[in-house]
């Protein structure tokens, strides 16, 4: 009787907890379900955060738009030794991971679907930033842990990751038909870039093509594609229409180098190679990038990879310009433009994939950037000057102009240099890579902890995992 009785009391308090289970053990402050325009708005805003440092602090010395004058290994082309800067496998990991779920939402829940296609074009930018950056690269395995237990993803391809299907072009493609086909009455939220607007995404999206097809362009003929994309005309083609965002004048939301110590601007210099080049064009948005510590005005460069040390007078060297610290409300992280749209349409005309005469895009280009530094386009700088459209060195104007206004803008100066040459880059002043300039970012030490089978074939197919190993597109 007594276990009767007892045997009762447990069916009747488990029956009891179990009815109410899931209300009882739910806290009603921690939300159980991921808010996609919250998670989206993340990805947007803390890839341009995070990478907006990175792009300061490693990726403007490799593209020497800036040299580091002390705590250097990484201006002295030490890849491996990331200091202020120089790691940002993580950055574009973390930002794909959770774009990921994004893309997972959106076609799961009819409630979400408008966000398919933007996280397709973001999983396209961010997929073409890691693997132009490293090469060969966790891809097709890397977001499947929670559904299929991967948690050591193969390397794939880069070859395959720009053009198999799931990989850049296709996700790109995908995207335009996905917004296109949309009927839905949600608006997409957490759209820093543009508010919702989805044919925006759909010019953002197609000028990320006519991108991703030049940059691979001595590897697979783009000719048909770009004249498509250009027959149609939806791409970017204003200042207006750029994927950029504002940063704020003050925390939490200014560029994230003016909440650093100030001695951090004594630390990073104009480059020697800035100097020369600025001042080859007699260029004017030196003045909007840099900070002259001359009395005459003028902007004096530093070499990149100098032994630094306090016998460096940063004094005598210009600064980063106070866009960077004091004016950041006046500064944008730059996703993808009209103005380099117009350089890549340039390059494409110059090398006889679109039918067209190159110098339009190129002047067109050229204006829309000085434009986007809010500097006056001087008189004669498109006639007259050294800037002038010149059809014997066309290709090196073209990839200068896209140097000059991409200061800040992630390693793509560096990228844009390894597939082209230009402009011409200085021999570091106390080498650590034997003299060579890098062609690209070493997989990173965890890596061969944490993947170490993947990671192992990887490395054999980079010479070692060495910073001189061509990636697939770079075919000098």
């Amino acid at each position: 009787m007594l276990r009767a009785t007892a045997l009762s009391l447990f069916v009747l308090l488990f029956g009891a907890c179990t009815n109410d289970f899931e209300e009882i053990n739910t806290n009603p402050n921690g939300p159980t379900a991921v808010q996609p325009e919250l998670l989206f708005r993340q990805v947007i805003y803390g890839y341009g955060n995070d990478m907006g440092r990175e792009g300061f602090t490693a990726g403007a010395l490799l593209g020497q738009h800036l040299a580091m004058t002390d705590f250097n290994l990484f201006d002295r082309h030490d890849l491996s030794s990331p200091q202020e800067g120089g790691d940002p496998w993580p950055i574009l990991y973390t930002a794909l991971r959770d774009n990921e779920s994004v893309l997972e939402l959106s076609r799961t829940s009819p409630a979400a679907a408008v966000y398919e296609g933007p996280a397709l074009v973001m999983k396209a930018y961010l997929t073409m930033t890691l693997t132009d950056l490293f090469g060969d690269v966790p891809y097709s395995e890397a977001f499947n842990a929670r559904r299929n237990e991967i948690t050591r993803p193969a390397y794939d391809s880069q070859e395959s990751i720009y053009v198999t299907p799931g990989g850049i072009l296709d996700n790109l493609e995908r995207a335009v038909a996905v917004m296109d086909a949309y009927s839905g009455v949600v608006t997409l939220g957490g759209d820093l870039l543009y508010g919702g607007d989805l044919e925006g995404w759909v010019r953002f999206a197609n000028s990320l093509r006519i991108k991703a097809l030049m940059r691979i362009a001595d590897r697979n003929d783009p000719s048909g594609a770009i004249q498509q994309l250009v027959d149609e005309g939806r791409m970017l083609t204003t200042n207006a229409q750029n994927a950029t965002f504002q940063f704020a004048d003050s925390p939490p939301n200014s560029f994230p180098l003016a909440e650093v110590r100030d001695g951090i601007f004594n630390v990073f210099l104009m480059s020697r190679t800035a100097e020369d080049v600025l001042a080859g064009l007699e260029d004017p948005r030196v003045g909007v990038h840099y900070l002259s510590n001359q009395d005459d005005g003028e902007f004096a460069g530093i070499q990149n990879g100098i032994l630094g040390g306090s016998s460096v007078a940063a004094d005598t060297f210009a600064r980063p310009g106070l866009i960077w610290r004091e004016r950041t409300g006046e500064l944008a992280f730059n996703y993808l433009t009209a103005w380099e749209t117009d350089l890549l349409l340039a390059e494409a005309a110059l090398r006889g994939f679109l039918d067209a005469d190159a110098r339009p895009y190129y002047e067109a280009g050229v204006t829309k950037a000085f434009a986007y530094w809010s500097t006056p386009l001087p008189d004669g700088y498109l006639t007259s000057g050294p800037a002038a459209y010149d059809a014997g060195r066309a290709l090196e104007q073209i990839i200068t102009q896209k140097w000059i206004a991409g200061i800040g803008n992630g390693y793509e100066s560096w990228i844009e240099w390894r597939r082209t040459g230009f402009p011409a880059l200085q021999p570091v002043a106390a080498s650590l890579n034997g003299e060579a300039i890098p062609v690209r970012m070493p997989y990173p030490n965890e890596e061969q902890a944490l993947n170490f089978e993947a990671f192992s074939v990887a490395a054999e197919a980079t010479q070692g995992n060495s910073v001189n190993a061509r990636v697939w597109w770079d075919t000098e």
